[in-house]
């Protein structure tokens, strides 16, 4: 009758284990077992702080694209852009809980933008009525799509409307200044 402490402790830990979840940054399964197969990871925290100048080269967390760090003062408004935005501008809208999703397509791509806008279109919205994301090109990106998060980016070949309501589902949740209106 020795071995039943151990074991009796062992099995009230592992029960309080599964109880309380795990312990990692990400909420369990944000989206569903729909979402189980995409990722999402969180970039390494850095300073949000703000810049003197929205042309600074000092903008972002070094990843490309940025999605967190240093950014301008001001922000964009939530709509879908025909004109690369500045990235230091963006940042901050990332800051505020706000969706950015962006596209590199120099011969156009209207049907995956239109993907991108429908994306846009089941961001959360503010109390001011307006879905909190915005739709941009940028000449920088890796990849040819990018949709972004405070901390959160997920780069695509082509644009993949499952993965984007996935992240979604994350929207606000590591944000700095989460649920923040957004300007039309």
């Amino acid at each position: 009758m020795t071995g039943w402490m151990p074991r009796a402790l062992s099995a009230l830990l592992f029960s309080l284990f599964l109880a309380c979840g795990s312990t990692n940054d990400d909420p369990p399964n944000p989206g569903g077992e729909a979402c189980e197969k995409y990722s999402f990871p969180l970039s390494d925290t850095s300073s949000a702080s703000h810049v003197s100048s929205c042309s600074s080269t000092g903008c972002g967390n070094g990843e490309n694209p940025p999605n967190s760090g240093m950014h301008c003062p001001t922000w964009l408004s939530c709509r879908s852009f025909d004109t690369e935005q500045p990235r230091c501008s963006w940042i901050h809208n990332l800051e505020h809980g706000h969706a950015v999703f962006l596209y590199n397509c120099p011969e156009g791509c209207p049907d995956e933008v239109a993907k991108l806008e429908a994306a846009q279109a089941q961001a959360a919205v503010g109390s001011n009525g307006v879905h909190r994301a915005l739709v941009a090109p940028d000449s920088q990106l890796p990849k040819r799509f990018a949709a972004l998060l405070w901390r959160r980016t997920y780069l695509m070949d082509a644009v993949d409307p499952d993965a984007l309501t996935c992240l979604l589902a994350l929207q606000d949740v590591d944000a700095g200044e989460p649920g923040l209106v957004c300007p039309p």
